[in-house]
């Protein structure tokens, strides 16, 4: 199964588990390219810190008025029912999902191979692109997503899409979409390699998984 030919959506959230989801970005990944995105504000569920506003631009009254991420649920089960999620760091954004909905609906299990289909009811595995260049790339000085975008030459592509799907304001990083754009362009930019254009979705689950064990398992399910 080329990494290619099924879709792979990249998220990105703003907002803490003390104030809730209070923007999303979504940006998928088909063919070799951005097909799709989607963005939008959420209400806030607690209190938006100042420490936080500083960094990702956000203040209650920013969305006081919007409805909240909690209405999105059928968005992100049917996009996890197509293909897996994405992120850079994913922890961060599956721990911010769990925390409004536990489970996805049954989903299929693409760290398998086609031989081995499965089904899962859960929002992962990830590929993580934060892992991903850790362990293909272990000298990097720094595994931030804009320095990553710096180093491997993509700012200007990644502000040419930001150009066209974020929303005014929203161009920069830590707003939801661009961060969203800026990790799918890291995954991209691997695949343009040539020692890597023939990575499958397993092998890229693979290696987004930290844990030794989950590794091992994933690889195990993999040869039967």
């Amino acid at each position: 199964m080329r990494w290619t030919d099924t879709p792979i959506h990249f998220i990105d959230f703003e907002g803490s588990h003390a104030s809730g989801i209070l923007e999303f970005g979504v940006a998928t990944l088909l063919g070799g390219r951005v097909t799709e995105t989607r963005t939008r504000l959420c209400r806030a569920t607690g209190r938006v810190r100042a420490e936080d506003s500083a960094v990702h631009g956000l203040r209650a009254d920013t969305v006081a008025h919007c409805a909240p991420f909690a209405d999105e649920f059928a968005r992100f089960a049917a996009l996890r029912e197509t293909g897996p999620l994405a992120a850079h760091y994913a922890h961060v954004e599956n721990s911010l999902l769990k925390s409004v909905w536990p489970y996805p609906r049954a989903s299929p299990d693409f760290s398998r191979s086609e031989k081995t289909p499965g089904a899962v009811i859960d929002w992962g595995p990830w590929i993580d692109t934060g892992r991903l260049y850790a362990e293909i790339f272990p000298g990097l000085e720094s595994g931030r997503l804009s320095s990553l975008a710096a180093a491997s030459g993509l700012q200007e592509e990644l502000d040419a899409l930001a150009r066209e799907h974020c929303p005014p304001g929203r161009a920069r990083y830590h707003a939801a979409l661009y961060d969203a754009l800026a990790a799918a362009l890291l995954l991209l930019a691997l695949g343009r390699r040539q020692e890597f254009a023939a990575m499958s979705l397993p092998w890229l689950l693979q290696m987004s998984t930290a844990n030794p064990a989950k590794r091992d398992t994933l690889r195990q399910d993999d040869l039967f």
